[in-house]
């Protein structure tokens, strides 16, 4: 099957977003298809965040569509899409600093499980919950660190967690805000190399700052500037794109 037959997972239709008079995302048309990685790029205060909490039901669109798998998800709550099969992280950490990473990641099982609070079920009886998280573990390199407190690792180690969480749920559709934020070089290889193994097989959606990292990892790139995506095409193609370069790369050099 080629990239053009591929089922569309993610569509936006002319997507708006504004608080009172001022207009944030200005009618924003945009195709995720079936396994496909995808960066959106943009300067500080382009939307990007914004968009990313329209998608995942944070916020409702002032108008427009947000189609998952083709159902019209706006107006949506964050349980619900996520219900839906879309999963995201945050730009900060966002875990349980005093529970361990084991527990961290089983209760992100639990809950796409949907286990609540049932105090007479014990934890080991739930075989599946238990295979989930060990999966989990291995695919983020956690096994080591299984009994760390969260707010005890590192902040590279902290952010591989919170991918963990993201992707416990098996959701087909992943968004990541920034994974590499804050990251040294070799910890933004390393985390660039998680992610590339553990959205294999699904379809991703990315806001990232790291060139390195987005023409490294993903098959097309979106660029958002003043709440329009004025480009959306392969790395090659955006790195000799002129008005990306003048919006947001800089210049030719500026893009690796």
């Amino acid at each position: 099957m080629s990239a053009n037959d591929l089922p569309v997972v993610l569509e936006l239709r002319n997507l708006r977003k504004h608080f009172g008079n001022t207009q944030i995302i200005r009618g924003a048309d945009l195709q995720l298809k079936q396994g496909e990685r995808l960066a959106l790029i943009g300067p500080n205060g382009a939307g990007k965040s914004t968009l990313f909490n329209l998608v995942s039901g944070r916020t409702a669109a002032s108008s427009g569509e947000i189609l998952l798998r083709g159902r019209n998800i706006n107006g949506l709550s964050p349980f619900q899409v996520n219900r839906l099969g879309l999963a995201r992280s945050f730009q900060v950490s966002n875990i349980f600093p005093q529970l361990s990473v084991r527990e961290n990641l089983r209760a992100a099982v639990l809950s796409s499980h949907g286990y609540r609070h049932v105090f007479w079920r014990r934890l080991s009886a739930l075989r599946a919950v238990s295979q989930r998280t060990e999966e989990v573990l291995r695919q983020c390199g956690l096994q080591a660190e299984c009994d760390t407190l969260g707010g005890d690792l590192s902040y590279a180690a902290q952010r591989a967690l919170e991918i963990g969480i993201t992707i416990a749920g098996d959701a087909g559709l992943i968004l990541l805000d920034e994974p590499t934020a804050g990251m040294s070089r070799d910890e933004s290889a390393a985390a660039a190399e998680l992610i590339r193994s553990v959205s294999a097989g699904k379809t991703l959606l990315m806001i990232e700052h790291d060139m390195d990292v987005v023409f490294g990892l993903v098959d097309r790139i979106a660029v958002l500037v003043d709440g329009r995506i004025i480009a959306c095409d392969t790395p090659a193609a955006i790195r000799g794109n002129r008005a990306v370069q003048a919006a947001y790369l800089g210049n030719a050099e500026a893009a690796p």
